[in-house]
């Protein structure tokens, strides 16, 4: 019998290393765990179309929304760890939600292998037309003046722009009313109906509409002026100090999925990440690559819950 387990050891093992070198040999899910027509949607579309030519096959992207981002990262934990399931991550499902939900239907570090970083793209405040406020210090002024007044969509509770305008009200004083979305699409589409006044969108997001005047753009919450928006002071320009937020977008694999694979996947999305054409493609979108390995990926989760924790605590916001 000792014999016999130990030959089917050897036998499943060398079966496991054959499929790590074969892979992929189908199609492969990316979960994006937001609706479309938000930034991370755009960013994991981006992704899957060059990962589809560099792996030689399709890679299908599946958005799964709701619950800020736990729909679909619960879909993908239960998954098969086969590498033919992924989710297009964000530190909103990853670092922020296992901090708002005492029932969250997966563990953000015992059942997801991080596989690598992609790109990062600076949050902004964003404003509807017809919001008397033409840079920050009006907006502080009138939002002082009618507290509550304007309402701050978002993608969700926990999502990372509803976070940002968090920290912003706790580094100003002043307070919105937060509106939950399934998604930045939603959210920005009422922002351009003007249903909501304030929203701290990803600057993907609405970059198409800052030309037609269709949104305003007060400040980016980044630590220098972004080049597709290079009129747009910092927050910190802006008097806000210490709010700098860049949202963050890698690849994940459920637990327990072969290293060969996850290596193989981890260096075919760093490869991508580094191509010239694609740098220029992401800063056509107001985002940059920020290429990063397994283990860089693990570390900045850790250190953006850490972070969000305090602000999360602050911000009294209550656990469900």
């Amino acid at each position: 019998m000792l014999k016999y387990v130990a030959a089917l050891a050897v036998t499943l093992g060398s079966c496991l290393g054959a499929s790590a070198q074969t892979y992929p040999t189908r199609p492969i899910t990316l979960v994006v765990p937001f609706a479309p027509g938000g930034t991370v949607n755009l960013m994991g579309r981006i992704l899957a179309t060059r990962m589809s030519e560099l792996l030689g096959q399709t890679v299908i992207v599946d958005n799964k929304a709701g619950a800020g981002g736990s729909i679909g990262a619960s879909f993908v934990a239960k998954a098969p760890a086969d590498g033919y399931t992924l989710i297009f991550a964000t530190q909103g499902q990853q670092s922020i939600q296992p901090l708002l939900s005492k029932k969250l239907p997966y563990d953000a570090l015992k059942d997801f292998a991080p596989i690598a970083l992609f790109s990062t793209v600076p949050n902004v405040l964003a404003v509807s037309p017809d919001t008397p406020a033409k840079n920050v210090a009006e907006l502080l002024q009138y939002a002082k003046a009618h507290p509550g007044e304007l309402n701050m969509a978002s993608a969700g509770i926990g999502s990372v722009n509803h976070l940002t305008g968090e920290l912003f009200m706790l580094r100003t004083g002043v307070n919105f009313t937060h509106t939950p979305y399934r998604g930045a699409g939603p959210a920005t589409a009422d922002l351009l109906a003007g249903q909501a006044q304030v929203m701290f969108a990803n600057l993907p997001n609405v970059l198409p509409y800052i030309a037609s005047g269709r949104v305003r753009v007060l400040a980016i919450a980044s630590d220098k002026r972004n080049a597709a928006i290079p009129d747009v002071p910092t927050l910190a320009e802006a008097g806000i100090k210490d709010a700098t937020v860049e949202s963050w977008y890698g690849v994940m694999a459920p637990a327990r999925t072969d290293p060969k694979i996850i290596k193989k996947l981890q260096d075919t999305v760093i490869a991508i990440a580094n191509e010239k054409p694609m740098i220029a493609h992401l800063a056509d979108q107001g985002a940059r690559p920020f290429p990063g390995t397994s283990e860089d990926m693990a570390k900045l989760s850790n250190d953006e819950t850490r972070r969000w924790a305090d602000v999360i605590k602050h911000a009294r916001i209550q656990l469900n």
